[in-house]
C-alpha cells in the first residue's frame, strides 16, 4: 500500500498504464526483495508457534510426528533417555536459527542501503 503511494506509480498511471501492469512491471519488483526476507523470517515464527502448540498437546493430531510432541513426550524419560527430548529440540532451533541467519543474509545481499560506498581504485 505504500508503493502504491510513490511517486513512479503515480507517473506510470499518469501515462495510461493499466493497473494491473502497474502492479506487475512497477510494483512488485520493488517489494519482492522485501517480501523474500520477511518470508523467511516468518517462517522460523511459524516454526515455533506450531512446535509450542503441539508440546501443549494443541497442535497437529498425536499420530502426526511433530517437533513439539517429541519433546512433549520425552519429559517423561528425560532423567534415563535424555535424548528423546533433546535431539529434537536441538534440530527446532537449528532449523530456526538458520532460517533467521538466511533471512538476515538475504536482507543483506537485496538491500541497497546496507551496502557501503562504492570505492574506486585509482588506476596507474
Amino acid at each position: 500500500m505504500a508503493e502504491r503511494a510513490k511517486a513512479y506509480v503515480e507517473g506510470a498511471q499518469a501515462v495510461g498504464r493499466p493497473a494491473l501492469g502497474i502492479v506487475f512491471r512497477e510494483i512488485a519488483p520493488n517489494i519482492i526483495a522485501t517480501t523474500l526476507v520477511l518470508a523467511t523470517l516468518r517462517v522460523g515464527y511459524v516454526i515455533v508457534l506450531e512446535a509450542s502448540l503441539s508440546f501443549l498437546g494443541l497442535g497437529v493430531p498425536p499420530r502426526i510426528p511433530a517437533w513439539g510432541s517429541m519433546v512433549s513426550d520425552g519429559r517423561a524419560v528425560m532423567l534415563t533417555a535424555w535424548w528423546v527430548s533433546t535431539l529434537p529440540g536441538i534440530a527446532l532451533i537449528g532449523l530456526v536459527i538458520a532460517l533467521n541467519l538466511l533471512g538476515e543474509g538475504l536482507r543483506d545481499v537485496l538491500d541497497p542501503r546496507q551496502r557501503g560506498p562504492r570505492t574506486v581504485l585509482p588506476t596507474s
